[in-house]
């Protein structure tokens, strides 16, 4: 029972983490419908900004308000003058262009910041909690994770719901001709979308630097692990993406537990494969509706 409990709990922290990278994912497809295959590059960029805030003595806090100020810089340039002009053009075109963002992010990286793995600092102590005379293994740090991952869930969900500001990203996404005709400037919505999805990426990778060391390719499998949350949830639903990140990570803590580590990616297949025999378009996303 005890394994039991640990392995859920760490597979709520891991969850947790690919949750907040779905939900970048998320954010662009609903308004471009691009899947921004360059989003772990994103992240490592901004994470290392980040470490280098550290490495030169500031504070964590210091570290992850200048990886979200890169974040939102980052996703606003990335739109404007990559993502823009192939926009119209066949969605291959942008696959292409997310690709080659993706290497050329790693290249710049490896160049400036080198390709020695680096230790991050945590926000908080990574030793267990004592519960009932045994060592849980949940740490502070842990259940900081939990926590911000749930607060941007909610800040996200009042910014779509409840802001005239969100109103207008949610007419872009879903009609950008009508949202134009009556008056809302598409070009800077769009714009805005790709920053809080790189804000919200950035976010992720300063949760899960700590339990890995930062490289030009360290956030590889967080990102693959992510889509696949994504795609589980629903490309175009934000409850989706959290839901699938939590259920992904709960299977591959399980799986990593109980059958080994060197499965895990396969136990990811499966449950992708499973849930999309079962509901083609994920869990909570909307099928394709058919006109006549």
């Amino acid at each position: 029972m005890g394994r039991f409990l640990d392995l859920t709990l760490a597979g709520l922290t891991s969850g947790a983490v690919y949750a907040a990278v779905a939900l970048a994912l998320v954010l662009i497809w609903r308004s471009t419908r691009i899947v921004n295959f360059a989003q772990g590059g994103m992240m490592m960029i901004t994470t290392f900004l980040g470490y280098t805030v550290v490495s030169h003595g500031g504070s964590y806090w210091l570290a992850l308000a200048v990886a979200i100020a890169a974040g939102l810089v980052l996703g606003a340039v990335v739109e404007r003058v990559l993502i823009r002009p192939v926009a119209q053009r066949p969605p291959l075109d942008a696959v292409v262009v997310t690709f080659g963002l993706l290497v050329g992010l790693q290249g710049v990286a490896g160049m400036v910041f080198g390709g020695t793995p680096q230790s991050y600092p945590p926000a908080f102590s990574i030793a267990g909690f004592q519960a009932g005379g045994r060592q849980i293994l949940f740490s502070p740090n842990d259940l900081w994770i939990v926590g911000v991952v749930l607060a941007v869930m909610v800040v996200l969900a009042v910014v779509f719901r409840r802001t005239s500001a969100g109103l207008r990203m949610r007419a872009t996404a879903f009609a950008p001709e009508v949202a134009r005709l009556l008056g809302v400037r598409v070009g800077r919505m769009l714009t805005v979308g790709w920053a809080l999805a790189a804000v919200v990426g950035a976010v992720a990778g300063v949760l899960i630097a700590p339990s890995t060391f930062v490289s030009p390719t360290a956030f590889d499998a967080v990102l693959v692990f992510g889509f696949t949350a994504a795609v589980i949830g629903g490309l175009d639903s934000p409850p989706g993406a959290v839901v699938g990140g939590v259920a992904l990570g709960l299977v591959l803590s399980f799986v990593s537990g109980y059958l080994g580590p060197d499965i895990v990616t396969l136990g990811a297949l499966v449950v992708l494969i499973v849930v999309l025999m079962v509901r083609p378009h994920g869990l909570f996303g909307a099928g394709a509706r058919r006109r006549v």
